[in-house]
């Protein structure tokens, strides 16, 4: 169904590439580093009972995030069918949307809506729309953990061009909804001794209109 895809990113990811990166993602060191970032990203909100995550591949950071937040409800965006699967195997079946950023039509509203490394990896100029997805799909949080740079940027991606791309992506965001505010932001650091993270620079937003 790769024809069905608008941008070259999105059969990059649902390709042979995006299965490649499952094998790459899924160690125990990473669910750690995952379980030490989210409790710093989210260490100012307020009780969540129900979580979506666009970009969300096998799980590791539901998979660390089940344990900050055990007996909640999860949910994941995932284009790549053998990562959906696997998903699956964690979250269940029913709350996994095996389909493009751009395919995804929210019903429910996710008291946390969030990306992480994922809106580096969006044709620029379907940005827009992945915005509005996030925002129409958060009843009160949205977090944003991405490659920061203050104008856009394309970065060569393992031997690739257009694959990879920096800006600032929650500034954007706040500029386009003037409801959000900002509740929290930081950095993590590739070469932390202890929890290394990619070097991503995390913003925490909240809808004020609800």
């Amino acid at each position: 169904m790769t024809e069905n895809y608008i941008t070259e990113q999105e059969s990059f990811w649902a390709g042979s590439f995006g299965n490649e990166y499952i094998d790459r993602n899924k160690s125990d060191e990473l669910l750690a580093s995952n379980l030490n970032f989210f409790s710093k990203a989210l260490a100012k909100i307020q009780p969540v009972s129900n979580v979506i995550e666009f970009g969300a591949n096998i799980g590791m950071n539901l998979k660390a995030l089940s344990l900050l937040f055990p007996r909640k409800v999860f949910s994941g965006i995932e284009i790549n069918k053998l990562a959906a699967s696997q998903l699956s195997n964690l979250i269940g079946k029913e709350n996994v949307f095996n389909c493009s950023i751009f395919d995804f039509s929210p019903i429910n509203t996710y008291d946390l809506a969030f990306i992480k490394g994922v809106l580096i990896h969006i044709n620029p100029n379907q940005l827009d729309l992945v915005y509005q997805k996030l925002y129409a799909s958060s009843h009160k949080y949205i977090l944003i953990a991405e490659y920061y740079n203050p104008s856009p940027v394309m970065i060569p991606y393992r031997g690739n061009n257009d694959r990879l791309f920096k800006r600032d992506f929650a500034g954007e965001m706040l500029n386009k909804y003037p409801d959000l505010i900002l509740v929290d932001y930081g950095f993590t650091y590739r070469n932390d001794p202890v929890f290394p993270q990619d070097d991503i620079t995390w913003f925490l937003l909240e809808k004020t209109n609800d």
